[in-house]
């Protein structure tokens, strides 16, 4: 159960070797730090291949790769491993333990923290991704926020379907999104949300829990249009 092959395409990461088999998918999370540790060693100190522009702030364990790209104002505090093509744009806000694939899109106005983004991921405007993994070609509408922390602090529970709860352990856990997946505009993931691939959620759509894969989840609440009265 939460096998993370399947959600998420391999081939579409450097990264693979946070993910063992017969661990759950959220299992990575916990090994993001160390990883990018030893990651940022292997680097024998060249670092930056990539373009900063000369008002961003780029802390000293930062690795950008050939083609990407850090635009005006963004702060990447680092640790941090910024992909081949991939663009942080103006104002955004990587916090620790950040990695992004190829061709990402990391958006104005977004913060991240202890995540990692598959290739050509998109995470464009006034997004928050914390403590979540998002799969090849995933895409965060403008507002989507991923809630990672419980409101009474508690460790995050998966609750089925059947009503069955499965402990992570973490108390800090906030989503994985499977491969090719849409969430819509100022839509709201609870802690421990867990979308299969291929789906589609509606816009302003508040989900919890585990969405199976090739899924539509409709939001559409009544409209009341009444006369104005001039």
């Amino acid at each position: 159960m939460f096998s993370p092959s399947d959600y998420l395409d391999f081939s579409e990461t450097d990264h693979g070797l946070l993910f063992t088999e017969g661990e759950p998918v959220w299992a990575a999370l916990g090994k993001l730090e160390s990883y990018l540790d030893r990651l940022l060693k292997s680097t024998e100190g060249t670092l930056v291949h990539g373009s900063i522009h000369p008002t961003a702030t780029v802390g000293s364990r930062v690795y950008v790769a050939t083609g990407a790209v850090i635009e005006a104002n963004a702060v990447v505090q680092g640790p941090a491993w910024i992909g081949p093509g991939t663009v942080v744009r103006s104002g955004a806000y990587l916090r620790q333990n950040v990695i992004a694939g190829s061709h990402c899109v990391l958006g104005n106005s977004s913060e991240f923290k202890n995540c990692l983004l598959f290739n050509d991921c998109e995470v464009p405007h006034f997004n928050y991704v914390g403590d979540s993994i998002l799969g090849h070609r995933a895409h965060l509408g403008a507002g989507v926020i991923c809630s990672n922390v419980r409101l009474d602090r508690e460790n995050v529970r998966l609750r089925l379907d059947d009503g069955e709860i499965v402990e992570t352990g973490l108390r800090k856990f906030g989503v994985i999104v499977g491969d090719r997946t849409e969430v819509g505009c100022n839509s709201v993931l609870s802690p421990g949300s867990i979308l299969g691939r291929d789906c589609v959620l509606y816009p302003v759509t508040h989900w919890q829990g585990v969405l199976e894969e090739n899924k539509i989840v409709k939001h559409k609440p009544p409209l009341d249009v009444v006369d104005r009265d001039l």
